[in-house]
């Protein structure tokens, strides 16, 4: 090696020691005045959990196929009722018919466990685990459209874009782990509402949702393009230094230092996503339990099984979205609904089984649910094709793990799982009962912008006292 080139090396290098794309370097940007959106942060009080594992089905989930057993709607099937005397004001069908069919749920109903709650066959996994399970029967939301409910549920504004749960989580919370993002959404497609599902909005960029989709390379784009790791350095080394004094040039622009951040945590992806993806160590026993063949990348199991190793690692929100519509049954009931609960039965019964067998149920709470619910009407034509319509006023929701009861069920329906009439639960009130769990108060996770202060259940929302442990 010459001496002009080991001169140019060693004042790459140095160049590379100052970098902010280093591990522990952020700190220079720190002592700059700047601050680190996602350093850990002390909760209001002591949560119950550390983290929240979000399992959304997207489409509205029937619960009287599912988790609100009706006796009375199986007994009245067929039976011709006024609309009016079944669906309170403020839910109009879609399609303006006064008088509708009853709809009998297409599966039987079992209790279940030492606690007997009933679920239905749909879910014969699931089933199994209802003693873990605090099962919301009386939930409720404000609209009935997908993309308003979807991002009401998220939110918690059914017409704006606001900051997303995940991401008030992250600004409350920050990180365990600042190589890995605070919030990640493991999802084959976003749902309605696409990215302002897992937006930070006003927030920090830092707080954004990151979006990996299951297939044979998950984090491919995260895969460095260089000859090598030190070729990389002192690449990103030079782009960092030319980033800095551009930041000093805009007076500390807050945008573009979340853009140098976020090279950071790119960075630090690149040593820590490859494994905790891989999921080549999982023992044979392992992958069976979430129903997974060796060198699988693809469906609910590999999303669930992915989701436990990402809160092994300290992940603080981690969003399942199942997909975009499959629950979204209009007709067809029974063959939809066979085959999106086949997909997820089996994966999410591992992922409770997977945490409560390695201790780690009791600091991460576990959050399933959907939209909004469906009708208990006949939705279609013929019968033999028919499904269900969107219905806000009644829907079912489950926790586990993370300070809640176990084995309990919350709320009732009427006798047609038509509307709440004991304990409703909004998603405002679901919404400040996990940032509760997790040490939160949320009236006072607030932020200001526009000149006032937003926080995540708007100017509503209860915690549910009567479910925690």
């Amino acid at each position: 090696m010459t001496h002009s080139e080991c001169t140019r090396r060693q004042a790459l290098r140095s160049m590379v020691a100052g970098s902010l794309l280093m591990p522990g370097i952020l700190s220079e940007l720190l002592a700059e005045g700047g601050s680190d959106p996602l350093a850990p942060k002390s909760p209001h009080f002591r949560p119950k959990a550390k983290q929240v594992i979000f399992l959304f089905m997207a489409g509205g989930l029937s619960q009287v196929d599912t988790f609100d057993p009706k006796p009375r709607l199986i007994r009245d099937h067929g039976k011709t009722v006024a609309w009016n005397d079944v669906v309170p004001p403020g839910q109009q069908a879609l399609q303006d018919t006064p008088l509708q069919k009853l709809f009998a749920p297409a599966w039987d109903f079992h209790p279940r466990g030492r606690s007997g709650i009933e679920v239905s066959d749909l879910f014969p996994h699931l089933g199994n685990c209802v003693d873990d399970l605090c099962l919301i029967r009386s939930m409720k939301t404000d609209h009935l459209n997908h993309p308003e409910a979807v991002l009401g549920l998220h939110n918690g504004s059914f017409g704006a874009p606001r900051p997303s749960m995940g991401s008030w989580v992250s600004y409350g919370l920050g990180t365990f782990n600042r190589n890995l993002p605070s919030y990640m959404v493991l999802a084959p497609v976003l749902p309605w509402g696409g990215p302002l599902v897992i937006s930070s909005d006003f927030l920090a960029g830092e707080h954004q949702g990151v979006l990996v989709r299951p297939g044979p390379e998950p984090i491919e784009d995260l895969l460095p393009r260089v000859p090598s790791r030190e070729v990389q350095e002192i690449q990103l080394g030079l782009l960092d230094s030319l980033n800095r004094g551009h930041l000093k040039g805009r007076g500390g622009d807050a945008g573009l230092a979340a853009r140098i951040r976020s090279f950071e945590t790119a960075f630090g992806m690149q040593r820590v996503a490859p494994e905790a993806f891989d999921l080549s160590k999982e023992s044979d026993d392992t992958l069976k339990l979430y129903g997974l063949k060796r060198g699988e990348t693809t469906g609910f199991g590999w999303q669930c099984l992915v989701a436990r190793r990402l809160a092994e690692r300290g992940v603080r929100f981690i969003e399942l979205i199942d997909s975009k519509h499959g629950w979204d049954s209009h007709g067809k009931l029974k063959e939809q609904l066979s085959g999106v609960a086949k997909n997820v039965d089996q994966p999410v019964a591992a992922l409770l089984q997977d945490l409560k067998a390695r201790g780690m149920l009791d600091e991460t709470l576990v959050v399933f649910t959907t939209e909004f619910g469906r009708r208990p009407f006949e939705d279609g034509e013929h019968p033999a094709t028919a499904g269900r319509g969107h219905q806000a006023s009644a829907f079912s929701t489950w926790l586990a793990g993370g300070g809640v009861r176990a084995g309990m069920v919350y709320g009732k329906t009427d006798d047609y799982g038509a509307q709440v009439v004991e304990n409703p639960v909004h998603v405002h009130d679901l919404q400040a009962t996990i940032l509760h769990l997790l040490g939160i108060d949320h009236e006072r996770l607030t932020y200001r912008h526009g000149g006032r202060d937003f926080r995540l259940t708007d100017v509503g929302g209860r915690v549910v006292r009567e479910i925690l442990a």
